[in-house]
């Protein structure tokens, strides 16, 4: 019996051209990385960027709505006498790397600008009932009125607290509609009595 020499493959022509295949695209696989990575490395960019604006506005709100919890906790302080130290005690809650300013129903203001915290206004006006208005991004706190008096927009007047923050930020890319002229800025406006 002879014994025939197995072949190691039925088609050795085709190996050899899988081979010279492969070989051709090894420089194919480098060019479509160089081509993809910068778009891929600046999609990258943009999110890191972006998440670190959302990541400061949601900072800013946090802090606003912890002071404007502790304005409604603190109720009570929004007169006269107590004013001003409410309004020193709302803008020391919001963190000391964004600009506040508090302003307790119309009177006693705390503004805080490069961590340095100045108080004015009007003391006695705390003790007054306000109807304030929204007009765009700036309230209009109007004439005092008598408290629990039906409001011209809805609702009773009564003792507000404004609160506002901001930061100056700047992106490396568009605004994301949340920067506007440079600044991230929120504000809110809390009924207390």
């Amino acid at each position: 019996m002879k014994i025939r020499p197995r072949p190691t493959s039925r088609h050795p022509g085709l190996a050899a051209l899988c081979h010279a295949g492969i070989r051709r695209a090894d420089g194919a696989s480098a060019i479509e990385f160089a081509l993809v990575a910068p778009i891929f490395l600046l999609i990258l960019v943009a999110m890191i960027d972006f998440g670190m604006v959302l990541y400061t506005r949601f900072n800013l709100s946090q802090g606003l709505s912890a002071s404007a919890n502790y304005a409604m906790v603190s109720a009570a302080n929004a007169s006269s006498s107590n004013g001003a130290a409410l309004a020193a005690s709302l803008s020391a809650i919001i963190p000391a790397r964004f600009d506040a300013t508090v302003v307790v129903n119309n009177g006693p203001q705390s503004q805080r600008t490069s961590g340095t915290t100045v108080a004015s206004g009007t003391v006695s006006n705390a003790d007054l009932c306000y109807c304030p208005v929204l007009s765009g991004t700036s309230l209009a706190w109007g004439s005092a009125t008598t408290c629990a008096s039906s409001c011209s927009g809805g609702g009773l007047a009564g003792k507000f607290v404004s609160i506002t923050g901001s930061i100056a930020v700047t992106p490396f890319f568009g605004s994301y509609g949340l920067v506007q002229n440079g600044t991230i800025s929120v504000s809110t406006v809390v009924q207390v009595q």
